[in-house]
């Protein structure tokens, strides 16, 4: 096992992640949330009820397909300081505007087949009352998650799940990994290294530390998947509030 371990912060870091505590309350951040909402055109606000509680989100109400669902899910995520966000949106389409299974199944087979980045022979996809599952096997975890934007936008999706496993076709070096991903995340500009905690044990990358947003959280994730013969990420990085 390889280990990066974030350095300490300062005096005056620490003073001023205090602040930072003090100064973004529930109803700053549900305030927050909701603007962000209005701003993204994806969504219609109006739809959405809002509730925080100690940094986390809940998102209510109903919506008319699934891509406004994981829409407004992104966009709460984009405000500093949101920990986490639980989104139990309905999805409720209209009878006139929806798709019989066997055509939800087929629009979704064509929108794999026209992603340049899924491994489509290696994909299955079911649906069941408008619920997509997917499953299958790729060597990369970006291919899993170009696999799941391709149909969650699809007309007549209700609901998504990702069963899609990842299997390196090659086996993961330990012994530089973890410095090989520290690097990788010093060059992106929009993280924080030194803030992050790399572990690497065999094929599995434990993260630790804490970040501002959940955006920041999510593009450390991104980078350390890049990272070849990883099968595991377990992301713990908590945002600060």
């Amino acid at each position: 096992m390889r280990e990066y371990v974030p350095a300490s912060p300062t005096d005056g870091e620490e003073s001023r992640m205090a602040t930072e505590t003090t100064t973004r309350t529930d109803r700053d951040i549900q305030s927050a949330v909701l603007d962000e909402l209005t701003w993204e055109p994806r969504v219609g606000p109006d739809e959405i009820g809002v509730t925080v509680t100690d940094g986390v989100v809940t998102l209510t109400g109903r919506v008319d397909s699934y891509a406004k669902k994981w829409a407004a899910e992104r966009a709460a995520h984009r405000v500093a300081r949101v920990r986490a966000v639980a989104n139990d949106l309905a999805v409720r389409i209209d009878t006139a505007a929806g798709r019989e299974d066997p055509q939800i199944a087929v629009a979704a087979a064509r929108a794999l087949e026209w992603d340049a980045f899924v491994p489509v022979e290696a994909l299955h996809v079911t649906v069941a009352d408008g619920w997509v599952t997917l499953h299958g096997e790729v060597e990369w975890e970006y291919q899993r998650r170009a696999a799941e934007r391709s149909v969650a936008r699809l007309t007549g999706v209700r609901g998504l799940s990702n069963g899609i496993t990842v299997r390196p076709a090659v086996r993961a070096d330990g012994r530089d990994l973890a410095e090989q991903i520290v690097d990788a995340l010093a060059r992106n500009g929009a993280t924080e290294a030194e803030q992050v905690g790399v572990r690497v044990h065999g094929d599995t990358v434990l993260l630790e530390g804490r970040v501002h947003s959940g955006p920041e959280r999510d593009e450390i994730e991104r980078v350390v998947w890049n990272a070849p013969g990883i099968r595991e990420v377990h992301n713990h990085l908590s945002v600060r509030r």
